[in-house]
C-alpha cells in the first residue's frame, strides 16, 4: 500500500500518500493537480496537519481515523499493484509515480 494514491481521473482533486505506517492527505484546488502531487514528498508541510496511522494485513487496511474512528476496507489489487480496489464501498484508488 506504500505510495502516492489518487482516485481515479484525481475526482475528488485528493492524493494520500501511505509511507512507513502513516497515511498523508494532500489536496489541490489548481488546474495541474498531477504535476503538483509528483513534487509532494510525505510530510513535507503541504499535507493536511492531522495524519492516520494505518496497517495492511491479509489483504485488509486499517486506518485509524482519530477519536476512536477505525476505517476497515478489504483491498484487491489490480493492474500489477497499481489499483486498488476497495470491495465496499467500491471505489478504487489509483498509483502514481
Amino acid at each position: 500500500m506504500e505510495g502516492k494514491w489518487i482516485y481515479e481521473n484525481n475526482s475528488l482533486n485528493t492524493m494520500y500518500i501511505f509511507q512507513d505506517g502513516v497515511r498523508y492527505t494532500y489536496y489541490c484546488s489548481g488546474r495541474n493537480c498531477d504535476s503538483l502531487y509528483q513534487t509532494y514528498q510525505a510530510g513535507d508541510g503541504n499535507n493536511l496537519p492531522e495524519t492516520n496511522n494505518y496497517t495492511y494485513e491479509n489483504d485488509t487496511l486499517t486506518i485509524n481515523l482519530n477519536f476512536g474512528n477505525v476505517l476497515v476496507k478489504p483491498i484487491v489489487f489490480e493492474n500489477n499493484g497499481n489499483k486498488a480496489t476497495f470491495t465496499t464501498p467500491g471505489y478504487s484508488l489509483f498509483k502514481i509515480n
